[in-house]
């Protein structure tokens, strides 16, 4: 199987081109005003109006209101939402039905207790997001990718937190990930996506099916 990939927090036209040419399976947006790869509706709408059909567009949302979600896709056609603060499962399922698209709920996984909170999650989210950090904390590194290894959650998964074209190979054999999701990892700057990157990464871990 052809690992998937998402690159997250894209903002411009060349970083978009490069997902797509590369083979991405999912492309994010990022709609949290701290992040630094926050983008704006009318932007996101362009980008998300240039990106074929078959890949997954989809809109990152930190601990957001019904109506700022509603806001987002009024105007832009997104196909999944990943929410990545501190929403609760009863939220997550509330989101799922007052948007009536499909959820994917990232949870922080650097430590052994964090896994007690997969389960309710799972009952209510379409897909789980695993890293090393949620809403607007930094970077907080690689997650350890073999306590994953074996596990079955109940929906599917994506590995994210530190990942890069050195490591993604590494990363995916310790953990058995068949998902991946990029953002700090293919930036050339704080913020600012490398297209370079982009391909270089995509090259790497398309080829790891």
């Amino acid at each position: 199987m052809t690992l998937k990939v998402k690159i997250c927090g894209l903002q411009d036209e060349a970083a978009l081109a490069a997902a797509v040419e590369g083979g991405a399976a999912y492309i994010g947006f990022v709609f949290f005003p701290p992040s630094r790869n926050f983008i704006t509706v009318a932007t996101a709408r362009m980008l998300a109006a240039l990106a074929p059909k078959h890949i997954m567009k989809t809109g990152l949302f930190v601990d957001a209101r019904d109506d700022e979600v509603r806001a987002v896709l009024d105007a832009v056609p997104l196909d999944l939402l990943q929410l990545h603060g501190q929403e609760t499962p009863e939220r997550i399922a509330a989101i799922r039905a007052v948007t009536g698209l499909p959820v994917m709920k990232a949870l922080r996984l650097k430590s052994p207790e964090h896994f007690a909170a997969i389960p309710a999650y799972a009952a209510v989210a379409d897909r789980l997001l695993f890293d090393s950090r949620i809403g607007d904390e930094p970077s907080g590194g690689p997650i350890n990718w073999s306590s994953l290894k074996g596990r079955a959650f109940g929906k599917p998964w994506m590995l994210a937190g530190g990942l890069t074209a050195e490591n993604v190979a590494e990363a995916v054999a310790l953990s058995g990930a068949t998902s991946v999701d990029v953002s700090s990892g293919v930036e050339d700057a704080t913020g600012r996506k490398s297209p370079a990157k982009i391909r270089e990464f995509l090259a790497v871990a398309t080829g790891l099916g």
